[in-house]
């Protein structure tokens, strides 16, 4: 579905990480090439493989990237939260989506099309050079989960995935930091690359130690040095 007020998108499109460096005539300029789409948990956004007309940014909820095996297991390369974009790659090459999006909440996306977009970077370096960062910042998020698999064990990569999520996501609290996204174990494995029963039984191993505790459905890191000496052993 899509709908939305133009002054509500031109608000919206300041607040995009991508989009709020431009100035007040180049987003009314812009806002009328955008449009705002709503999605459902769980309902797909894109598959791979599908034509890549448009990039997106999150207004509100979450939504994941990743990669289906030939035997249906998800691989998790990517969580977009709001004010981040997604879908950059296909509309900077024109080509085919290289992996799936999914809505994981009911979500609100900001959509700005490739035959519009395109001509805009090109009269304002500016905004590519912040497209460029971001998929500089993506290369090299993918660079350390390739490595993570590649050269940690199983605890030792789903510490530096929790260290991650609370370094992008953490809340301060009294006992601890809060990772301030609610993830499945079965997710939460799909990031990591480890089954729902292994992170289970992690989790319950690292809750034993005081490392972690489970706060209504929230993963709180209550001893950050021990899962950092987790990683340090294994590398």
């Amino acid at each position: 579905m899509s709908g939305g007020q133009v002054i509500d998108k031109r608000q919206l499109m300041s607040q995009s990480s991508l989009l709020r460096e431009l100035s007040a005539d180049d987003l009314d300029r812009l806002v009328t090439y955008v449009r705002v789409a709503r999605f459902n948990a769980n309902e797909v956004i894109f598959r791979k493989g599908d034509p890549g007309h448009s990039m997106m940014s999150v207004i509100s909820g979450r939504v994941r990237i990743g990669s289906l095996s030939p035997t249906g297991k998800e691989a998790v390369l990517n969580i977009i939260n709001p004010g981040e974009v997604f879908g950059e790659i296909a509309l900077l090459d024109g080509k085919a989506r290289t992996a799936d999006a999914t809505a994981m909440v009911d979500s609100e996306l900001l959509v700005l099309e490739r035959r519009e977009f395109i001509p805009f970077l090109e009269r304002h370096p500016r905004t590519c050079i912040d497209l460029l960062t971001v998929l500089c910042e993506r290369i090299r998020d993918t660079t350390e989960m390739v490595e993570d698999t590649l050269f940690l064990d199983l605890p030792a990569r789903l510490g530096r995935t929790l260290l991650r999520l609370a370094e992008r996501h953490g809340e301060e609290m009294p006992d601890g930091i809060r990772i301030g996204i609610k993830f499945s174990q079965r997710e939460l494995g799909d990031l990591v690359g480890m089954t729902r029963e292994s992170i289970n039984k992690q989790l319950a191993a690292w809750r034993e130690l005081g490392i972690v505790k489970i706060d209504h459905g929230h993963i709180l890191i209550s001893d950050v040095g021990a899962l950092e000496d987790v990683i340090d052993g294994a590398s």
